[in-house]
């Protein structure tokens, strides 16, 4: 008997395969002979209290083109399905919102799901770092723009960042001397409306910001390094960054340490750290990315061990 796995993702269309770890998963999957079920968050749907989702069975290929094909579509009560694999990515609006609490209605009828709605909806991305303040540089959190403007003008040198963004889009470097600071800080906020993060600049960026993967708490054991492109303070690969994988350090494994049980209690299985230096910025637990890249360069198999993983906690 075969796992039945669903993945709720964004359009697959739209995907770059090489470097999706999304992907990177299906392919993992089907080659462990599951079947793939492949749904969109507006697939989702609840009927007299149950989960169902409009879906359709899923072939993979690897290559760059014509990577995926569909079979059969169906109508699917969620609770037929061994897994669910979450791997939207954010924003984390009032739609995905919706989509967790159907997702854990599945998961009360005994479906695992990846990673745990209830706790994809307590931990931001953004914020969720802050509950480990000794693995974090100096942070504020506020919609003040008084308490930003000191926080710069203390730090003299800071990120600015909203708490609902990804990839690096909408961050700012800002200096204490910088003439558009109430200007940056007035759109930001929205006049004081809205709260954003507010850290020191690491200088260490430019030896990268570092993804580490941890697997149930985990790590897998070489990071990749984002570095920035050139004139450029974010390290994301969506802005331009190159990916260069290394071992991770005795310090990095220390701060895996420190938030591993909350992540296993949490059933956060799949989670990804951002490192600058010695630090914990964020703590990406929606679609965290860096498989194929990690493989590909190390000749490993992420995908693998995860399901592995999966696989020990959900038996057939």
């Amino acid at each position: 008997m075969a796992y039945k796995l669903g993945i709720v993702m964004d359009p697959i269309e739209q995907i770059k395969p090489y470097k999706d770890s999304s992907f990177a998963m299906l392919l993992e999957a089907q080659r462990r002979g599951y079947e793939i079920f492949y749904m969109q968050p507006e697939d989702l749907f609840l009927k007299n209290g149950q989960a169902w989702s409009v879906c359709s069975e899923l072939k993979v290929w690897d290559r760059d083109e014509q990577y995926y094909g569909f079979g059969a579509g169906h109508e699917l009560p969620l609770n037929t399905l061994d897994i669910i694999l979450i791997r939207q990515d954010p924003p984390f609006n009032n739609d995905y919102l919706y989509s967790t609490h159907m997702l854990e209605l599945a998961e009360a009828d005994g479906v695992l799901v990846v990673n745990k709605p209830q706790s994809l909806r307590d931990a931001n991305e953004k914020l969720f770092a802050s509950w480990f303040p000794e693995c974090i540089p100096p942070t504020l959190v506020s919609a003040n723009m008084e308490q930003l403007k000191t926080f710069v003008q203390e730090h003299r040198d800071t990120i600015l960042k909203p708490l609902d963004a990804m990839g690096g889009s909408s961050i700012f470097r800002v200096r204490h001397d910088d003439p558009n600071i109430n200007v940056i800080l007035e759109t930001m906020t929205g006049m004081g409306r809205h709260h954003i993060m507010a850290q020191i600049y690491l200088p260490e960026i430019k030896d990268g910001d570092k993804r580490i993967l941890l697997i149930d708490g985990e790590p897998v054991p070489y990071a990749l390094a984002r570095i920035p492109a050139e004139g450029e303070t974010r390290g994301n690969i969506a802005a331009g960054g190159t990916g260069v994988g290394m071992p991770i350090t005795e310090r990095e494994r220390w701060l895996c340490q420190q938030i591993a049980p909350t992540l296993k209690a949490k059933g956060l299985w799949f989670v990804g750290l951002d490192v600058i230096g010695d630090y914990i910025t964020e703590i990406n637990v929606t679609s965290p990315t860096c498989i194929r890249e990690l493989d590909a360069q190390f000749h490993l198999n992420i995908a693998g061990t995860l399901f592995d993983s999966l696989e020990t906690h959900k038996p057939l």
